[in-house]
């Protein structure tokens, strides 16, 4: 995996982590506030500290690096306008809008970036490269069975960037089949997937890194479509210099529409649980509305009744 840590400051922080010798009522008391922030307000059960060896509190492991004062670490590769990183390895984007949004109303400040191909985000999240996917990822069964996924921040459409004028007529993936069409797509996208699922032959889909490398193959006429989603799609027409256009969406079947989530480890429930929280109160706000707009994202792209379990059992 190819990957850059770059620190973002995102305001001041948590404080250093904890270390032995520290005064038992203080340290108490420190959790507790921390705790607080993290569950959302929950009781708390008296704490009794027997020996410094001895684990305070029973939590998830990313709930217990918080509370120790370290960063959270976020896993994206570059998807503009979905998540991507700055000059300064920044976490860019409008995903990492309602993220960070979501984080700062737990009490978080700090993230860490860590930036890596579309196709390592999962096993990079298992492996505990860092702590969340914030790469804007469908929410599908196939992911649900390796992650635990948020609640939705947006639902989207994925649509095909073909040749200007659309000679070969392609809007679906039957399309692509029946015209013997080659699909370039990322790796690891669910373009992949749902080409499979449609009878689409492997040899017709070309898996490449990312966005970049899509347009290329595309630009050189290694392949007749480009699969991605409706806003990067976008973007790869604007660069095509007048060479390609999109294909009507509309056209796909009423599976291809989609709930993005953001990733989380199989075991960090409490901390899945508060960050749901916090991000539901953000959702849809003057906030965080007005600070995604510049990438595209409208109260059209809001989840509305999307669930998480839907998107898990039926994509």
């Amino acid at each position: 995996m190819v990957s850059t840590n770059n620190l973002y400051r995102h305001g001041l922080g948590l404080k250093k982590n904890l270390k032995k010798g520290f005064d038992t009522q203080q340290w108490e008391k420190k959790m507790k506030n921390i705790w607080s922030k993290i569950i959302g307000g929950a009781m708390f059960a008296s704490l009794s500290v027997l020996t410094l060896s001895t684990t305070p509190i029973a939590a998830d492991e990313l709930t217990d690096r918080v509370a120790a004062g370290k960063t959270v670490r976020i896993g994206f590769s570059n998807e503009p306008p979905w998540a991507y990183p700055g000059e300064n390895g920044e976490p860019l984007g409008f995903v990492h809008v309602i993220v960070l949004g979501a984080l700062e109303k737990m009490g978080i400040t700090e993230v860490e970036s860590v930036v890596t191909d579309w196709g390592g985000l999962i096993p990079g999240l298992k492996a505990d490269r860092y702590d969340i996917i914030t790469g804007g990822m469908y929410i599908l069964g196939s992911r649900c069975e390796n992650v635990n996924f948020s609640d939705p921040f947006g639902v989207f459409a994925d649509v095909f960037v073909v040749k200007k004028g659309n000679p070969k007529n392609i809007h679906t993936y039957q399309d692509i089949k029946n015209s013997n069409s080659v699909l370039v797509t990322g790796a690891g996208y669910n373009i992949v997937e749902f080409a499979r699922n449609e009878g689409v032959p492997s040899s017709n889909v070309m898996e490449v890194p990312g966005p970049t490398e899509m347009l290329a193959a595309f630009m050189a006429g290694r392949a007749d479509a480009i699969g991605s989603n409706f806003f990067a799609a976008s973007l790869l027409v604007e660069k095509s210099n007048g060479a390609a256009e999109l294909s009507d969406p509309s056209k796909l079947p009423d599976w291809a529409l989609n709930w993005g989530g953001i990733g989380f480890r199989k075991a960090d429930t409490d901390f899945l649980a508060a960050f749901n929280k916090a991000m539901g109160e953000y959702m849809g706000s003057d906030d965080m509305m007005s600070k995604v707009a510049e990438y595209g994202y409208t109260k059209d792209t809001l989840p509305g009744d999307g669930q998480t379990a839907y998107a898990c059992a039926n994509r």
